[in-house]
């Protein structure tokens, strides 16, 4: 914002757009798993929890927490496998 309160003119008014769902099969206390589908290992940190996911080679499968689930269905080389 300007000093004065005011939008700057170059914002986009619009709000982003919604994410994907997130699966909820299961119980209330699964937590949604993903599989690594890149070339090697991969290590992410939940944008969330800030909780440390180590991915050791392709194929791999972890649980993470849910309120990291819907930011991780935006990496490119991880796909959801439970919700």
């Amino acid at each position: 914002m300007s000093c004065c309160g005011s939008p700057r003119p170059f914002a986009d008014p619009r709000p982003p757009a919604p994410l994907p769902p997130v699966a909820t099969g299961g119980s209330a206390h699964s937590a949604p798993s993903f599989e690594y589908l890149g070339r090697s290992a991969l290590h992410i940190t939940g944008p969330v929890t800030g909780r440390p996911y180590h991915f050791a080679a392709p194929g791999a499968r972890l649980a993470v927490h849910r309120d990291d689930a819907a930011s991780l269905l935006r990496v490119p080389v991880l796909r959801l496998v439970r919700g």
